[in-house]
């Protein structure tokens, strides 16, 4: 024989569904920006190392062949024998082509530079001198 009253099925109320969404909407509001902040950081340290890495390979390069690269020449010298190069040993970089900025932007290069020997650097994500944050320059000199 079958019971009189119903089996109520297990489930969540719609108000229960509410709250649950609001409560993850002010999760990714709050989150959100801070997640953004720090991918925004990691990009300008990362092309702070591949600056510091850039000019580190310059340094060798100037060992072996006895000068930097001309401006002209600029950072292709690195993957590619300029034609009056004496004792070039490359390609100095181990991909084979010199890296963009994590923005996807050509690195600069100034010989003889400003500030040292060389001078490279980026004009972060903007691609405009100054700026703060992610849209910040970042130098070989500082």
């Amino acid at each position: 024989m079958r019971p009189m009253f119903s089996k109520r099925t297990a489930g969540f109320t719609l108000v229960e569904l509410l709250v649950v969404l609001a409560i993850l909407g002010l999760l990714a509001g709050l989150v959100g920006p801070q997640v953004m902040k720090f991918l925004g950081s990691s990009k300008t340290k990362t092309a702070k190392l591949q600056i510091d890495d850039l000019v580190a390979t310059m340094d060798l390069y100037r060992l072996e062949t006895g000068r930097y690269p001309t401006g002209e020449e600029g950072l292709e010298a690195l993957v590619t024998k300029p034609g009056n190069a004496a004792n070039w040993n490359g390609p100095y970089l181990k991909k084979g082509d010199v890296p963009k900025d994590p923005w996807g932007f050509e690195y600069q290069y100034r010989f003889p530079g400003e500030h040292g020997g060389v001078d490279i650097w980026t004009l972060g994500a903007d691609n405009r001198e100054g700026g703060e944050g992610e849209n910040a320059d970042v130098r070989s000199w500082e």
